[in-house]
């Protein structure tokens, strides 16, 4: 008898390659039955698991599915699963390279912003359901004292992705969503790019557009850059940036889940929301 991680890999190979070949090894492991043979019950599995995972991919990428056609997602589906199996117990993680893999279909070269639509509803699913934070109070930010402020460094929900892309992924998004208007006029790609922030409030997914300064400043501090980097980033893009405005706006939008300011031995220590650990950091 083979190890058991010898006998792992015969079954995966023959539930995700399928073939003659890798089928006849994982079979000849398999006790005989009369009314079915090992072949046909590893098929029978195999096809379930299949449409398990197809039927996975198709609940986070319905615009995409959408946009294809039922039939052509299922090919898809069936090229993903064979190139990307799902590696986690968690379902939830299953599908993440999809965008980068339908960008480098060549049936797809008709739909050049698939893959950032596709980008744009992994981002609405890891999104809705990534953990919650408290929401930041800034109040301990004016504590900090004036010299330190330029080391601020501002720490972005987890519930936050970035989503860019020279299409209008965003209507197009919307324009295929089962509530949409029948009679709203088609998208255009001459509508041009976009620059997103999605984000959830509660049990909301939230669009949040972005200039390009302030996407910059937004992608340097979800780098972990201090403040001043992060404002000077987006100087570069835009002289005009506004830091206090576009500050003012993301509080209010709730994008920030805290605040770490440099000690006296330049470590970090976190800002959180709780007025008494305020005082404490910055005391």
């Amino acid at each position: 008898m083979p190890s058991l991680p010898e006998t792992q890999l015969r079954f995966f190979d023959a539930l995700l390659a399928g073939g003659a070949a890798p089928t006849a090894r994982a079979a000849a492991l398999l006790r005989d039955d009369r009314t079915v043979s090992a072949a046909r019950r590893l098929q029978i599995y195999r096809r379930n698991m299949q449409a398990s995972l197809r039927g996975a991919l198709e609940a986070v990428y319905p615009v995409v599915a959408r946009l294809v056609g039922g039939a052509c997602f299922a090919g898809i589906a069936r090229r993903f699963v064979a190139a990307h199996p799902s590696r986690s117990a968690n379902l939830h993680d299953f599908g993440r390279e999809l965008p980068g893999f339908v960008r480098a279909l060549p049936g797809l070269v008709a739909l050049p912003y698939l893959g950032d639509v596709a980008a744009l509803e992994w981002a609405c699913h890891e999104v809705y359901h990534e953990a919650d934070d408290i929401a930041f109070d800034p109040a301990g930010l004016a504590r900090v004292p004036g010299v330190r402020q330029p080391a601020v460094r501002l720490v972005l929900q987890p519930a936050c992705r970035f989503v860019a892309s020279p299409y209008p992924v965003l209507a197009i998004w919307q324009a295929n969503q089962p509530d949409a208007a029948i009679d709203a006029p088609p998208v255009s790609l001459g509508q041009g790019g976009v620059r997103l922030l999605v984000a959830r409030r509660e049990f909301d997914i939230e669009f949040r557009l972005l200039a390009p300064a302030e996407a910059a400043w937004l992608r340097a501090l979800a780098d972990e850059r201090p403040l001043a980097e992060a404002i000077a980033r987006a100087l570069d893009l835009d002289a005009a940036f506004d830091f206090g405005a576009v500050l003012a706006r993301h509080l209010t939008l709730g994008t920030f889940a805290g605040a770490r300011v440099p000690s006296d031995h330049e470590t970090p220590e976190r800002i959180e929301s709780a007025p008494q650990q305020t005082a404490e950091v910055i005391a």
